[in-house]
């Protein structure tokens, strides 16, 4: 913009050193502002706490430096540049010179255009702003059709299969139901690699087996240009056609139910059998939900289990007592830790182990415990019986809980939460249970409260910068209006592209403010320019927007080429965050600036035009 000004200055017949520093003086105050508010508008995203300040936090700080650096570069080194390498038009008329610049601005084909639609606009000023309601209107109405989600998965090349055999299955059965599994995979051409993870590492029954022993969990990825969607839902059809393999479920990326994009309920009750019956209802509700796949509850699995209850009297009798007894059976399958030795430079234990371990729960009642008056059976101590009981007992400040997971199978995740919770509010769950909405859900309400907080944020700040600019409230007013058309083109070109509202999405509206706001104070800083000079409201505002057009129009179309790879999704991986963060700031640019070129001089008018005739009333009762 600075130079695009010293260039404008050259072409007008004045000296080198004059043209330079004219220039420079002309916008610094606007190009100073629009930084400012423009570094406003990314300040409130580094205070942004949780997964949004993590990804987006870095890019704002970034942005901010960079901004502040071209500020610098700009008002310092472009100039000195300018005055090296830009040449002055020949001739030693600068009358003529000047005379001849300006007739050839006019009768360029963006001048021919504009100042016909700006004259317009700013004489037939209801029209217009009729037109700019209709626009909004019309805005408000297309954003209902968005979808909106948490985080786009169109970038995702894995997918991720869960296979669940019935709990106390062991390892080996396991293994030998997941080779059918992977046999299946292994039959797509689609799939690059596959690794398969059989129990789940790091949790253990009360003896030291694996109390899930009985779960398979695959991650595919798939080669370039697969589509996922469509390809996991192949892979599911496949697998729930199949009835010896156990219940299987299938997700994008790492989402099997409970994943970084899958919803879950979390119900809460102390009293076990209320607890179960209450999941079930929800259980019930979030399968019911249109367009929810891969719904689990881990209430659903239970595992048998021994348990030896120890009858104290007959215990106490024997001089022993249940802790006693407790300590006896789990040597017996653990084995007693004596000390630890190092052996082949590493710290080993060295565990005693006496008799036979028990197979089978006969063995286990005839287990021999030693008391004072000579060895008894278990079963004489105590009640020893195989129970069902569930694989995993969770609590949450003291009280009891289940999840309830599901997938959402489509892109639109917030009509699918607002279907879901509609179901969940028409439940009548037992006394003593009560739920909460988690997951995908709860993060993107949280995520578009954050936002929203600071968008509130930046357009403040931008406010009051603005204020400070152009030392009036009104002003500012008038330039805030066009924030809101900045998102009648990010709307229709997200629709246009299939592109949900997401993160990425609501980080790109905030962009907008800054991007907005900027063209509006150029454009606005030139005009009052024009009428400190002694130009009426009217004339100055068609110079302004004359003069002005070109630099406006240069930045917007640097900025759509300069997002445009993005958007066209050919940068590689992070497709997911900067396609559709590109899409709403291109889309948002083009409306925004087409209609900062036109409403925001017509409302300048309306304003500044009822000033002037104020005080020209108040001038003449004063002379009178």
């Amino acid at each position: 913009m600075v130079l695009e000004n010293i260039k404008r200055h050259l072409g007008y017949g004045e000296p080198k050193r004059e043209a330079v520093l004219s220039g420079v003086r002309e916008v610094t105050g606007a190009v100073v502002s629009s930084t400012l508010t423009t570094v406003a508008v990314f300040l409130p995203i580094a205070f942004i706490g949780g997964f949004i300040g993590q990804v987006f936090g870095p890019f704002a700080i970034t942005v901010t430096v960079a901004l502040l650096a071209s500020l610098v570069v700009s008002l310092t080194i472009v100039p000195a540049f300018a005055y090296w390498f830009l040449r002055s038009p020949a001739g030693a008329d600068p009358e003529r010179i000047h005379r001849e610049a300006q007739e050839k601005e006019r009768r360029s084909l963006l001048q021919r255009i504009y100042v016909p639609v700006i004259e317009f606009a700013t004489r037939r000023r209801v029209t217009t702003l009729l037109v700019g309601a209709l626009v909004f209107l019309g805005t408000a109405g297309l954003a209902t059709q968005l979808q909106i989600n948490y985080l786009d998965s169109s970038d995702t090349t894995t997918i991720s299969v869960k296979q669940q055999l019935p709990a106390g299955t062991s390892l080996a059965a396991t293994d030998e139901a997941a080779r059918k599994v992977e046999k299946i995979l292994t039959e797509y051409q689609e799939i690059a690699s596959s690794q398969v993870t059989i129990g789940a590492s790091g949790s253990t029954g009360s003896f030291g087996d694996a109390s899930n022993g009985g779960e398979a969990t695959f991650t595919v990825t798939v080669k370039d240009g697969t589509d996922v969607t469509a390809f996991s839902q192949k892979v599911r059809d496949r697998l729930a056609a199949m009835t010896d393999i156990g219940k299987t479920t299938v997700g994008v990326g790492d989402d099997v139910g409970g994943g970084s994009s899958g919803l879950e309920v979390v119900v809460r009750s102390s009293d076990p059998a209320v607890l179960a019956q209450a999941t079930e209802q929800v259980r019930a509700a979030v399968a019911a939900t249109p367009k929810v796949i891969n719904v689990t509850s881990n209430l659903a699995a239970s595992a048998p289990r021994v348990d030896v209850t120890v009858n104290r009297e007959a215990a106490a009798r024997h001089g022993l007592s249940d802790t006693a007894i407790a300590e006896h059976v789990s040597t017996v399958y653990r084995g007693l830790t004596l000390t630890s030795a190092t052996i082949d430079g590493g710290q080993r234990d060295i565990v005693l182990r006496t008799g036979t371990t028990p197979a089978d729960l006969d063995a286990l009642k005839a287990l021999p415990v030693p008391t004072p008056s000579g060895p008894l059976r278990l079963d004489a101590l105590a009640t020893v019986q195989r129970v069902a009981g569930p694989v995993q007992v969770t609590h949450i400040d003291g009280a009891r809980y289940a999840s309830v997971t599901g997938t959402p199978d489509t892109s639109d995740t917030g009509a699918v939460t607002d279907d879901l919770e509609a179901r969940l509010a028409a439940l009548k769950l037992p006394a003593g249970a009560t739920y909460t909405v988690g997951g995908v859900s709860a993060d993107l309400t949280a995520a578009f409260t954050d936002l929203g907080l600071a968008l509130a944020a930046a357009v403040v700040l931008v406010f009051l910068i603005m204020v400070a600019t152009f030392r009036s409230v009104v002003q500012p007013l008038v330039l805030l209006v066009s924030i809101p058309f900045a998102a009648t083109g990010a709307v229709v070109l997200m629709l246009l592209t299939g592109t949900s509202l997401g993160l990425p999405g609501l980080i790109g509206l905030l962009m907008l403010i800054g991007i907005v706001v900027t063209n509006a104070i150029v454009l606005l800083d030139l005009i009052n320019q024009y009428r400190a000079r002694g130009m009426s409201v009217h004339e100055a505002v068609v110079e302004g927007g004359r003069r002005r057009l070109r630099p406006i129009l240069m930045t917007a179309v640097a900025t759509i080429c300069a997002l445009s790879p993005m958007a066209l999704g050919i940068t590689g991986s992070g497709e997911f965050i900067s396609r559709p963060l590109a899409i709403v700031v291109i889309g948002g640019l083009i409306s925004s600036t087409l209609l900062t070129l036109v409403l925001v001089p017509t409302l300048y008018t309306i304003v500044e035009g009822v000033a002037e005739r104020r005080r020209a009333r108040r001038l003449a009762s004063s002379e009178s």
